[in-house]
């Protein structure tokens, strides 16, 4: 993409309204646009790193078996009141009225629609298991939305729900989707802690937070330092062996970790004083097993192989990605805006053609955008006729990993200067090796 036809709307001075890095940021490099209190638009570079964090965690669910359908946003009261959940959820539901006066609510979530699909289709336990997910909007109505898309009213969720014979069943899906939940953040930068966690209006008895450690985190949170060195499982990790899930699972919940809702003074003071860790933590997965919460008052129920009909399983496991992006910025950022990580990154690289109207310059620019394009890379090409300065800053404000910069003095050798975001390494290469190192990137 040339920044000369791109919509990229760089704000200079730092927005007062901005109380945290991620908020600033996203607001300075023309990530979002806010139109009401806890409502934000998207704007191009914000939507391209979305993207990318939604096809990680599609890569992730898909990888555990898990399926993607579409529900919509708006749904009907009744199934709300069917569960019983219409009366207790609180101020935080949006509830409105279609022009036939029929209750109709904007979903802060979806276990009553995904129930009521479910229960109209799956008749035998033979069907099962089945993981449903979507990615969409959600609104909570925050009576204090705060720190940009961290803590937004109309929001992005990808929310799973799963369905199981019996309650052995239901924990190895929640074991899939724990698992899935770390590889989806690591490969995202993130060291994200599973923690124990208050299943809240969800219900259920056993949840997980996922929690990034980050200053301007929403709570204090406990958990033993070791947490932060574990090994991600990889990519080989077979989702269909039980024992191997569980194995993961056990390792991961072996030490302390707790959000502040079941913290445990006395139990985290066994912790040894070095290992011992409080800090502020940001929630970016939840998940929860809360068996026949839903079922049973919905009527979901299944054959079974005794030949009797049983209440389904079930469980639900959410991921933010709008509250994800943020949250990558204030774990990876400078003095001078954001650093990616590659898989993440709204472009791959970034030429910086320093001198526009020179013809040497011009010409390798256009050669190194022209091939890489070719070669399926995503590049940022900065043609604008702009200060060198200028170029420098809005490329370290975007955060793209790689600078490959043109000017006369470097290609006059035959060469370009190459920068590495993350550490600032600077090297010298021909115009084809460039080309040829950027075009086979991953």
């Amino acid at each position: 993409m040339r920044l000369s036809r791109y919509f990229l709307p760089i704000l200079k001075e730092n927005p007062k309204e901005a109380e945290i890095v991620s908020h600033r940021l996203m607001l300075r490099a023309g990530m979002i646009r806010q139109q009401s209190a806890g409502i934000y638009s998207w704007l191009p570079l914000g939507k391209k790193v979305l993207e990318k964090v939604n096809d990680i965690i599609r890569e992730e669910q898909n990888r555990t078996g898990a399926i993607e359908i579409l529900m919509p946003t708006i749904q009907s009261a009744e199934l709300w009141q069917e569960s019983g959940r219409y009366d207790d959820y609180g101020r935080e539901m949006l509830r409105i009225s279609d022009r036939q006066d029929r209750p109709m609510l904007y979903g802060p979530t979806n276990e009553e629609m995904v129930t009521d699909i479910f229960r109209n289709y799956v008749r035998s336990y033979k069907d099962l298991p089945l993981n449903l997910y979507h990615i969409q909007l959600k609104f909570r109505d925050e009576i204090r939305p705060r720190f940009g898309t961290m803590r937004s009213r109309e929001f992005i969720m990808k929310d799973a729900y799963s369905f199981d014979i019996d309650q052995d069943a239901a924990r190895l899906a929640y074991n899939k989707m724990f698992v899935a939940y770390l590889r989806t953040f690591a490969r995202m930068g993130l060291s994200a802690v599973p923690m124990r966690a208050d299943t809240g209006p969800i219900g259920g008895d056993l949840s997980h937070e996922f929690i990034i450690l980050a200053d301007t985190g929403e709570s204090e949170v406990y958990c033993h330092r070791d947490y932060l060195s574990f090994d991600m499982p990889g990519e080989d990790t077979d989702f269909d062996d039980q024992s191997l899930l569980q194995s993961i699972v056990d390792k991961w919940t072996s030490l302390y970790a707790a959000t502040s809702e079941m913290h445990d003074a006395d139990v985290f003071a066994q912790v040894s004083d070095e290992a011992r860790l409080s800090a502020r933590g940001i929630e970016v997965g939840h998940i929860f097993y809360f068996g026949t919460k839903y079922s049973e008052p919905m009527g979901a129920r299944v054959m079974g192989p005794d030949g009797k009909e049983h209440a389904v399983h079930m469980g639900s496991y959410g991921i933010g990605p709008t509250r994800l992006v943020p949250a990558i910025i204030e774990a990876s950022h400078d003095e001078n805006g954001i650093i990616w990580p590659e898989s993440v990154a709204p472009f791959d690289a970034c030429i910086i053609n320093m001198k526009v109207g020179d013809e040497a310059c011009d010409t390798a620019s256009e050669k190194l955008y022209g091939e890489l394009t070719t070669a399926g890379r995503d590049i940022a090409f900065d043609d604008r006729d702009e200060r060198a300065g200028a170029k420098f800053a809005t490329a370290d404000l975007i955060g793209v990993p790689w600078q490959i910069v043109v000017g006369p003095r470097s290609i006059a050798n035959g060469e370009v200067e190459v920068k590495n975001r993350k550490i600032g390494d600077r090297e010298n290469m021909s115009l084809e090796a460039a080309i040829n190192r950027f075009a086979s990137i991953n």
